[in-house]
């Protein structure tokens, strides 16, 4: 049986797309913005330290958006509040929040029923998504897409001139949370798909890869977006045909889409930049 006759066929495999293609969407989406705000850190931050959040809401029954939410936000909060009053500069204090609430939340993930629930959490298992988060994927994705399209303009100038930006009257530190807790929603909305440790991948490496085709942010934010579509889908593809692990399959289906542009991009490719150098030469 071929995949698409399965994609057809079985209802799991319909789920796992529609969930796996959000995620890759949203995740494409808001990467544009972390990378160009040069936060990549505060990104692998935040969706590590969703992890007790997570923890604490299996273990007392309620929905994990909610435990995983106020952990991301707080670890914003303790990473801005320890970097401002102290000698510790941004990077060391994110390092020492995310390392800590990761800690904390394996330890917490222990005392669940049994490592299966670690795994997935970790890893990921579209395969084996419930109807109940394949709705919650997807309402979460129209909120973020929802956010971005009605603060462009803010995210947008912020992005690029902090200093215009308050110029303009616009507070820079409330829309640095706002796209902190955007980060949140996305992280726990790809936990099914890609789990906690990968999905940094998946905000960074499609992104990355629009980047390096265009200096434009509308233009990227689209590529993005269609880059981490096919990540998800290929890597659906693999998941499903060979038994690998669906999280592992599209993060290396994005890596290897990065590095054909990365050597290829017309603009800012590795053959472009050696094209440059012998012309100079």
């Amino acid at each position: 049986m071929t995949f698409i006759e399965a994609l057809l066929q079985y209802d799991f495999l319909q789920k796992a797309m529609i969930t796996a293609v959000m995620v890759g969407i949203i995740c494409g989406v808001i990467g544009c913005f972390i990378i160009l705000r040069g936060m990549s850190l505060m990104g692998d931050a935040i969706s590590h330290a969703v992890l007790p959040g997570v923890a604490i809401s299996y273990l007392l029954g309620i929905n994990f958006l909610i435990g995983a939410v106020v952990t991301g936000l707080v670890t914003a909060l303790g990473i801005g509040f320890v970097s401002q009053n102290s000698r510790i500069k941004n990077d060391t204090a994110i390092g020492i929040m995310f390392t800590s609430a990761f800690a904390l939340g394996i330890i917490l993930i222990s005392f669940l029923r049994s490592s299966s629930d670690l795994y997935h959490i970790l890893f990921g298992n579209v395969l084996a998504v419930r109807p109940s988060d394949m709705w919650m994927t997807v309402v979460i994705g129209l909120v973020v897409l929802g956010g971005i399209f009605l603060f462009y303009k803010e995210l947008l100038i912020s992005s690029f001139d902090p200093t215009m930006a308050q110029a303009y009257g616009l507070s820079t530190r409330w829309i640095h949370y706002g796209l902190m807790t955007l980060l949140t929603l996305v992280t726990v909305a790809s936990l099914q798909t890609v789990g906690i440790i990968l999905v940094v991948a998946m905000l960074i490496t499609p992104a990355a890869t629009a980047y390096l085709l265009t200096n434009r942010l509308s233009r990227m934010l689209f590529l993005a977006a269609g880059f981490g579509t096919l990540s998800a889908i290929v890597g659906l593809y693999f998941s499903f045909t060979y038994n690998l692990s669906s999280g592992a399959s599209i993060v290396l289906v994005a890596t290897t889409l990065f590095a054909l542009v990365f050597v290829f991009s017309p603009r800012h490719g590795l053959m472009r930049h050696r094209k440059r150098k012998e012309s100079t030469v």
